[in-house]
């Protein structure tokens, strides 16, 4: 019986490191560079590295372990989306609207993110370093353990 169990799970192993290979959705992902809109979409682990996704509605979207590294997310509406862990290096979120966006432990580093708006967003353990902020709206946010863009990181403790 013991033998069993364990081929029945030596077999399934591979199985299941193949499903999380590829979390994302290819009918989300292509409908998002048709269209550049796909609110409440599975994009977690997809590759958008690059791509001009300006004006994208991307509300309430799964972007967790997304890499738009690259992307032009210029006037995105990413409102209630979940980017924890996503990789945002050198990213164009000019005048982008990231309230409520949950972006703990992401990589935004040398992103622009000048007139963009972090209202309420969760930047826990996220790196902004090099990043350009220029009347960024961070009201509102949680800041703990963040690298700030001159390499400073912010205490582990709430403020209130």
């Amino acid at each position: 019986m013991k033998l069993t169990l364990f081929s029945v799970a030596i077999l399934l192993t591979p199985m299941s490191f193949a499903a999380a290979a590829q979390a994302y959705s290819p009918q989300d992902l292509e409908q998002l560079k048709q269209t550049r809109a796909c609110p409440r979409c599975d994009l977690s682990d997809a590759p958008l590295s690059q791509l001009n996704l300006s004006g994208a509605n991307l509300r309430g979207a799964n972007l967790t372990r997304a890499n738009l590294s690259q992307s032009n997310l210029t006037g995105a509406d990413l409102s209630g989306a979940n980017l924890d862990v996503a990789d945002l290096r050198g990213a164009n979120l000019t005048n982008a609207t990231l309230t409520g966006v949950n972006l703990r432990t992401a990589n935004l580093e040398n992103a622009n993110l000048t007139f963009a708006g972090f209202i309420a967003a969760n930047l826990e353990g996220a790196s902004l370093r090099g990043a350009r902020m220029l009347i960024t709206n961070f009201r509102g946010a949680k800041f703990r353990l963040t690298t700030m863009p001159n390499g400073v990181v912010t205490p582990d403790r709430r403020y209130w």
